[in-house]
């Protein structure tokens, strides 16, 4: 079952975003009067088509999926000698090179729209996510003096509201080599919060570990929920206590409590024991004494206080306004597509290990993970595949639109296109990048698999 819903999900995140890119080539191109022979969802021999429109233009399905394209008239693949004269002036290659622009880019522009589309989407609705509060799992965070249960307010002067804002912005920090300065909300021994000022030293983050474990080589996690009582049962220790769901546990007899699965542990550890209890109740401060009742549970004795603990994550809704929602939208595209880009350059130069390029075997996995969770994760995991196939096509290989580009503006400043056997020399080296690239991305996806 989940395979099938790792391939279906797969499917609507490749269709989706083929379909979004090749119609931004054919609506630029229809605006433009050049006649469109062919929309191809796919590659290779075509499976099935139909004729529409004034142009009767063919929309195939074709049998490789890995693709699709917008077939153009186009002098240099056919011949336009039974043509007639309107049909003449509306071949590719006839247009100004401003058009011929306009068409290239749109391919990848209409991928960045449907990101801005999706985000903005996304924030007027809410987007739920954990709050940034901290655990230290390792070296770095503890020696920068971040401690379990730190919230984070801001990083380098910016608010951040949860954990996946944290984690862009040091990643943003670590790309840079440059540190990171967190404020953050402590809390105090006698129930207030204070606010904290720490560095993080990023710049000792080596470039084969920008990838998924980045924040772990940090040393930072998301911290465990709180302990955060809920529903509380009758006749229980809890009740008899005077404990109310809601309460939140900060220490047992002096000791901290960090978070909800300390707190269990503390509470078997202790049966038949009388324990001085404080926490907050509706953000004033109570204590009062609880004595675990002592249980059999699997051959061993445990104290429990007949309470369930809340051990789902602390969320907040980042959520705006229609216009407020775009504005977040176009930023969190502008952020995405220059950190793709930094990236990128920094894998060229050594500087970033090539396992973050990533193959159709992880995306299909992402994909199926994200589904899994809820709608929302998927249509954010989607935004930013969008992202990057945007940028992907815009680098400035042949075969690919921003090679294309390349030449378009190379003829902008020379005044004459790029002489074909020039091309097709750059077209054959734009292939062979190509194909290099996505054998890189083939290995890491079998290696991520195996490993």
């Amino acid at each position: 079952m989940a395979l099938l819903q790792t391939l279906l999900a797969f499917a609507v995140v490749l269709g989706t975003l083929i379909v979004v890119h090749e119609l931004g080539h054919y609506l630029v191109a229809r605006w433009c009067g050049v006649k469109v022979l062919r929309f191809s969802l796919g590659m290779g021999k075509v499976i099935w088509s139909r004729r529409f429109g004034p142009d009767q233009t063919e929309w195939a399905l074709s049998i490789l999926p890995l693709g699709g394209y917008v077939k153009m008239l186009d002098a240099r693949e056919e011949s336009l000698g039974e043509l007639s004269e309107e049909d003449k002036r509306r071949e590719f290659t006839q247009q100004s090179v401003g058009k011929r622009i306009a068409i290239v880019a749109a391919g990848p522009l209409a991928n960045f729209a449907l990101a801005i589309v999706i985000f903005t989407g996304l924030y007027s609705h809410g987007i739920p996510e954990p709050i940034p509060r901290l655990e230290v799992s390792g070296a770095l965070a503890r020696d920068a003096g971040v401690q379990t249960g730190d919230l984070v307010t801001s990083v380098n002067g910016e608010p951040v509201q949860v954990w996946s804002e944290l984690r862009w912005k040091l990643l943003q920090a670590a790309i840079e080599h440059a540190p990171a300065r967190l404020e953050v909300t402590r809390a105090a021994a006698n129930n207030t919060n204070q606010l904290v000022s720490l560095t993080l030293p990023l710049a000792a983050i080596g470039a084969n570990e920008l990838d998924n474990e980045f924040m772990e080589k940090i040393g930072l996690d998301l911290a465990k929920p709180r302990a955060l009582l809920g529903k509380i049962l009758p006749d229980g220790p809890a009740q008899r206590a005077g404990l109310q769901a809601g309460d939140l546990i900060l220490s047992l007899n002096g000791e901290p409590v960090t978070d909800g699965v300390a707190m269990i542990k503390r509470l078997q550890a202790s049966p038949d024991q009388s324990l001085q209890l404080t926490g907050l109740r509706g953000g004033q401060p109570f204590s009062t004494t609880v004595v675990p009742k002592a249980e059999q549970v699997d051959g061993r004795t445990v104290g429990r206080i007949s309470a369930q603990v809340d051990m789902s994550a602390e969320m907040a809704v980042v959520s705006a306004g229609p216009v407020e929602a775009l504005k977040k939208a176009v930023a969190r595209t502008w952020e995405t597509s220059t950190m793709t880009l930094k990236m990128l350059g920094k894998m060229i130069t050594g500087e970033a290990s090539l396992k973050n390029i990533t193959g159709p075997i992880t995306i299909a996995d992402y994909a199926g993970q994200t589904a899994r969770i809820g709608a929302i994760s998927f249509l954010s995991f989607i935004a930013f595949i969008s992202i990057s196939l945007g940028i992907m096509n815009l680098l400035p290989i042949p075969v690919l639109d921003g090679g294309h580009l390349l030449y378009y503006s190379l003829e902008v400043l020379t005044g004459r296109p790029v002489p074909e056997r020039v091309g097709a020399i750059a077209q054959r080296a734009g292939l062979g990048i190509l194909i290099a690239l996505m054998g890189v991305a083939m290995f890491n996806d079998i290696a991520r698999l195996m490993w």
